[in-house]
């Protein structure tokens, strides 16, 4: 790669480290080209994405970004994954982890607070952005939907009790 290349992969990586929500840093030593490909696949699916970049191109990329934490983690043949969804990059990359053991998560960031690899399997375990506003969402209906049952509520019995009195004086 001539230094014109370098310098256009350095920025890439530069705005993509500010835009993102958060980064996992992981040693893929051992996976074979189709785990990789599954890998990518898995990650396009969730809104995510993975690069391997030369460790010394990433580190110059980090300096001036809030995930700059994650320079001393680039040590040996490392893989990132990042989204713009916080738990995207987690959840698809600890998955992956379970499945093929030869990916070892070494830790991540979430904007300027570094993470371990527990802190990065705890990120996995919660819910998108789009399922927190799904659940929020139903919060936000359910008390209108009990309004709407209990005010229905006392005419139904009632149209049960006459109902039940028409049914026993016709019998």
């Amino acid at each position: 790669m001539d230094r014109a290349g370098k310098q256009e992969l350095i920025s890439t990586l530069n705005t993509s480290f500010q835009d993102t929500g958060s980064i996992v840093v992981a040693h893929y030593s051992g996976l074979t080209v189709a785990q990789m490909q599954n890998l990518r696949k898995r990650m396009k699916a969730e809104g995510a994405t993975v690069k391997v970049a030369k460790n010394r191109l990433v580190k110059i990329a980090l300096e001036g970004t809030d995930v700059a934490s994650i320079g001393p983690l680039m040590k040996g043949p490392t893989i990132l994954a990042f989204a713009k969804d916080p738990v995207a990059a987690p959840k698809v990359a600890v998955a992956f982890a379970k499945d093929f053991d030869k990916l070892v998560i070494l830790g991540g960031a979430m904007g300027s607070t570094a993470l371990n690899a527990d802190g990065v399997k705890a990120l996995a375990t919660m819910p998108s952005l789009d399922e927190l506003r799904a659940k929020l969402l139903g919060l936000l209906v359910a008390p209108a939907t009990k309004i709407a049952q209990l005010s229905t509520a006392p005419a139904a019995k009632l149209a049960r009790v006459f109902g039940a009195y028409a049914n026993k004086e016709a019998a």
